[in-house]
């Protein structure tokens, strides 16, 4: 009996193809959790990082939607670093079999602007236009989640201490891929 249960759930997560969540119409929300540190030792450390986002498929492999930042560190005697952001993002999956590194994911390539800032405790400060690009690599463990690593160069022009600032950040996270059928079955069962 447990040898055809262990069958069953992976024929399960073998049968599905990373193409179905990335089709026109599907809806992505999740985010990237990049760093989050509670110190132990005397300085009381605090660090945390939170990237949600949600997109919509307007074509299959290519979603638009929203992004929001809020990265806060502090340490006793040290005052606080806050970086914040908000705006559109883009993002293209590839979807050539040639370049597919596991069979259940899709590289991607991702890009945003908006209004950001980084304002450290000390040190230059930048508030302004925030632009970002990079690639990225979505692994689907289901055939509506998707654990992600995303490499990113981001920069800020704008006004403060200092005129520009820039940054080169890991993000790791996870997407919810809800597919357009379960998304029309919810709204008209709300009415």
């Amino acid at each position: 009996m447990k040898t055809i249960t262990l069958l069953l759930v992976a024929s399960f997560f073998m049968s599905f193809t990373a193409n179905a969540q990335i089709q026109k119409g599907n809806v992505m929300v999740g985010g990237d959790i990049s760093r989050l540190d509670l110190s132990l030792n005397s300085g009381n450390n605090f660090s945390f990082l939170i990237d949600p986002k949600a997109a919509w498929f307007i074509q299959d492999n290519l979603a638009i939607g929203a992004f929001l930042n809020f990265d806060l560190t502090t340490a006793k005697g040290a005052g606080s670093n806050i970086s914040y952001g908000i705006g559109p993002l883009a993002r293209y999956y590839i979807s050539d079999p040639k370049i597919e590194v596991l069979r259940h994911s899709r590289f991607f390539l991702e890009g945003n602007v908006g209004i950001q800032g980084t304002n450290p405790h000390v040190g230059p400060s930048t508030n302004g236009l925030g632009i970002g690009f990079g690639p990225g690599l979505a692994y689907f463990i289901t055939r509506n989640i998707g654990l992600e690593a995303l490499l990113k160069y981001q920069a800020i022009v704008g006004f403060g201490s200092s005129a520009t600032s820039s940054d080169l950040l890991l993000g790791l996270g996870f997407q919810i891929y809800l597919p357009k059928g379960r998304i029309e079955k919810a709204s008209k069962e709300e009415r």
